[in-house]
């Protein structure tokens, strides 16, 4: 009997030693899932977006913003610059880093506006309309220009409208500091695409789908860079010459037989896969050329076939090959200038464009031109 009471009593024990492992063993094993569900998290909470330097944004990226309109154009049409596939993906060591570059199927149709002022030309029935695109946090160009020629709301008895287009600003602040600068000027244009060197040509394409939709009254419209002077009597009377065509025209600084740069260390570099030809087609200097307004739509329509690339003067002339249009030499062609060194040494009196070396240098030219009359 004292033997079978002790063997009783070890059985117990072993069957509680035994419980007591299981025990410990789940419970070892729900704090160790508890922990990688934990680490999971704080993985998936902390790790950066990266936001892919392409140059042309993805058709399905999205942003928290409250878009202001459905969209750009009305037209059911689609632009694909690649045929097929739809999407291609190319390396370049244009960039420093030596990234990929991602080239998506893009078209004005595939942005929105976040800031927009869609009835500033029925309001205004602008003759000249100027797109200026610019930075984000470039006011002091914005400014510069709001105290200069685009200050002028009528040149000759002819009324003319300037507008800023700048992409998405990079942060809330900054979002919310453009929201006050719109309300303040009601000038400022802004889509959702991000704003970069390599984004020019969806900066450019982008302002042809919004004179195409938003503005189709005006008789000629001009691109101009922030850093270029206008002088606007000029330009005005050469838009105003009865030899000036209210059709199919583009002038400024004509670049002719420019041979694309296959030096992937340029900023300027342009692979053979997206441009096969060793030069380009004549076409406008991007600092600023002017256009009678039936061009954006037919542009915005010529380029559903090309394939974009980030010279965007370049691609707009690319584009007017396809129509068959080239650029009109001016009937003096030295009023399109690049840089003039100051107003002192220089007559700004008989150019139409220069390109300024600051804002500052855009006010100087501008009193200076004033002080002539």
């Amino acid at each position: 009997m004292a033997i079978r009471s002790i063997r009783k009593r070890c059985c117990l024990a072993q069957d509680r030693d035994l419980i007591c492992h299981v025990k410990t063993g789940l419970v070892l094993l729900v704090t160790l899932s508890l922990l990688f569900l934990v680490s999971c998290i704080y993985v998936l909470s902390f790790n950066p977006v990266r936001h892919p330097r392409t140059w042309f944004k993805p058709v399905n990226q999205t942003h928290s913003y409250n878009m202001v309109t459905e969209g750009l154009s009305a037209k059911k049409y689609v632009w694909n610059f690649f045929i097929a596939p739809p999407i291609i993906q190319t390396t370049t060591t244009a960039l420093k880093n030596h990234i990929s570059v991602n080239h998506h199927v893009a078209h004005p149709s595939n942005y929105h506006f976040l800031i927009d002022e869609p009835n500033k030309c029925s309001q205004l029935d602008p003759f000249l309309v100027f797109m200026v695109p610019v930075a984000p946090h470039q006011l002091e160009a914005r400014d510069a220009i709001r105290s200069t020629w685009g200050n002028e709301s009528s040149v000759q008895g002819k009324a003319v409208l300037t507008l800023f287009l700048v992409g998405l600003s990079g942060g809330a602040e900054a979002q919310q500091q453009l929201e006050e600068e719109s309300r303040q000027h009601r000038d400022l244009l802004q889509s959702d695409f991000v704003d970069s060197y390599f984004n020019l040509t969806i900066k450019t394409m982008v302002i042809m789908d919004w004179l195409a939709t938003r503005c189709p009254q005006a008789t000629y419209a001009m691109k101009v860079d922030s850093d270029t002077f206008i002088n606007l009597e000029n330009l005005m009377s050469l838009l105003l010459s009865p030899n000036t065509p209210r059709e199919n025209y583009i002038t400024g600084y004509l670049m002719w037989d420019q041979n694309v740069i296959r030096n992937n260390k340029s900023k300027y570099y342009v692979s053979v896969e997206l441009y096969p030809e060793p030069k380009y087609p004549t076409y406008v200097l991007g600092a600023g050329y002017v256009f009678s307004n039936d061009l954006p739509q037919k542009i915005v329509e010529a380029s559903k076939d090309m394939k974009p690339f980030n010279i965007e003067d370049a691609y707009v002339g690319t584009c007017l090959k396809r129509l068959g249009i080239k650029p009109s030499r001016s009937p003096d062609p030295s009023k399109f200038r690049m840089y003039m060194k100051d107003s002192k040494t220089h007559d700004l009196s008989k150019v139409i464009t220069t390109i300024a070396r600051s804002p500052k240098q855009i006010i100087e030219f501008w009193q200076s031109v004033k002080s002539l009359k």
